[in-house]
């Protein structure tokens, strides 16, 4: 099977592999080579899989998707961590969760900021004097 790992910006992984160990909203899943074709909606988890040396490699993956299309496996999401050590991959996703986390915070506070400067700035136009 040939796995393609993409984000937005890059290709993380494109190689031939033997598993593909992946988790959905209703459960992990393993697919291997002959496994009918499928299409999934992925939650943020641990997907793993098996290269043909038999190495096997793990990846903090975010929401994303996974298609399964004759011997093609893409899994696309927005952020993903690649890591050996799954103690280190833990801290490292943990870690990039916060600063996403802070982030979207942010964001919010700036959009309720320009939603309430928008509402004030039509109601006073709405006050103001008809000429």
């Amino acid at each position: 099977m040939r796995l393609k790992v993409l984000t937005p910006f890059d290709i993380l992984v494109e190689e031939e592999v033997t598993k593909v160990i992946a988790e959905a909203k209703n459960g992990s899943f393993c697919l291997l080579p002959r496994h009918i074709d499928t299409a999934t909606v992925l939650v943020p988890s641990l997907l793993s899989y098996v290269t043909w040396a038999g190495d096997e490699v793990f990846l903090a993956v975010d929401e994303g998707v996974l298609i399964k299309r004759g011997d093609e496996v893409t899994v696309s999401c927005r952020h993903v961590i690649a890591g050996a050590d799954l103690g280190r991959l833990k801290q490292a996703a943990a870690s990039q969760i916060m600063s996403l986390d802070q982030r979207e915070k942010k964001a919010r506070s700036t959009l309720a900021k320009l939603e309430a400067d928008f509402i004030r700035r039509f109601v006073e136009f709405g006050e103001a004097p008809h000429v």
